[in-house]
């Protein structure tokens, strides 16, 4: 049954992996997403639902425990913050490249290097540009809340397995510090072998008397079967483009002005608009929640609708180059955002807005 709880965004992430009927988890230690592994830890799903926790020792152990786990079929995932994801990157390449499933937690802070433990969204070229080599996509969702960290589990897990390629939930230290209410859902029972080869005839099961012997790789030496391959990839992602767009409006159907924001940004982002809208300025928002695949039709909608947009992010400008390319030049478009995990205010946003946009 559902449960209605308050906890941070970390908490929620590691409750609702244990009710969505997660078979591992794979990880290592690193702030602002540790929570997730200690929550975990603490609850103990080995003894209730089966699931298993480990901690590596390395992201790079645990990103390549997922890739075994996902290889068998398993519902596999792991967590870490940004340096961390950067050591996961080359077992993330490999994974998509075997199109498994799986589902990885980026708890965002600031950088380069080891920067600082305070909240940032400077990961989004890094995750929605590839970040490994070649080329290859991730199924990426941006929560707003920690609600969405818990809901977006379930969703990250289901869209992972439906398209063969691993999911990414992207926060940040915001959303993965804060605390809500939050409704957890119902369990789910684990999937039972019989059911896992049903639903991934392509899993490994080992050499047991009537088991199928199949082999997982990234591998191809013939370069035109690698083609193959990589068209294989391309036709995979235009299909998920086509489908799978998830985004939110805010106030945006008389909007002159929109803003456009994910994640922590897009709450403060609203109370912008609120503060815009008592000045009498038609301000709008709307909210990626797919950062890939990002919703470039809705955005180039608003192209002959408004004025201008200003793309809000706590980085020095990265999803603005996707609004631009999303608009082609038919309306101005700008960039605010602040740098070494500082966080803007409502009221800067709309100073910037003034300033840039009107």
């Amino acid at each position: 049954m559902e449960e209605i709880k308050l906890m941070k965004g970390n908490e929620a992430i590691a409750h609702a992996a244990i009710r969505y009927g997660a078979d591992g988890y794979f990880g290592y230690p690193i702030t602002p997403q540790s929570e997730i592994m200690e929550t975990l830890m603490a609850e103990m799903p080995w003894e209730t639902t089966g699931m298993v926790v480990l901690q590596a020792e390395s992201e790079v152990a645990a990103i390549n425990m997922v890739y075994g786990g996902a290889a068998s079929g398993k519902r596999a995932m792991t967590s870490s913050s940004s340096p961390g994801i950067s050591l996961k990157l080359e077992g993330i390449s490999y994974i998509a490249g075997a199109e498994l499933p799986c589902l990885i937690v980026n708890v965002m802070r600031g950088g380069p290097g080891l920067g600082t433990i305070q909240p940032s969204q400077a990961d989004y070229f890094q995750t929605v540009k590839g970040g490994g080599h070649g080329d290859y996509r991730l199924i990426t969702l941006a929560p707003y809340s920690v609600q969405e960290m818990a809901d977006f589990v379930a969703l990250g897990f289901d869209l992972a397995f439906k398209y063969s390629n691993p999911s990414m939930i992207l926060a940040d230290g915001i959303i993965g510090q804060m605390m809500e209410k939050v409704v957890l859902p119902p369990y789910r029972p684990r999937k039972t072998e019989a059911e896992i080869r049903l639903e991934s005839p392509w899993a490994t099961q080992g050499r047991l008397k009537g088991n199928k012997v199949n082999v997982v790789t990234s591998l191809e030496l013939d370069p035109a079967l690698m083609e193959e391959n990589n068209n294989r990839f391309q036709a995979k992602y235009r299909r998920i483009e086509e489908t799978e767009v998830l985004y939110e409006e805010f106030c945006c159907e008389d909007a002159q002005y929109l803003l456009i924001a994910f994640g922590s940004s897009a709450r403060i982002c609203q109370k912008t608009v609120e503060l815009a809208r008592s000045e009498g300025l038609r301000v709008g928002l709307l909210r990626p929640i797919t950062l890939w695949p990002f919703p470039k039709k809705a955005i180039e909608s608003y192209a002959s609708c408004v004025k201008g947009m200003l793309s809000v992010e706590l980085n020095a400008g990265q999803m603005v180059e996707d609004v631009r390319l999303a608009v082609n030049g038919k309306v101005k478009v700008e960039h605010f955002g602040r740098l070494g995990g500082i966080v803007f205010t409502p009221d800067e946003i709309l100073i910037a807005l003034k300033e840039k946009i009107l």
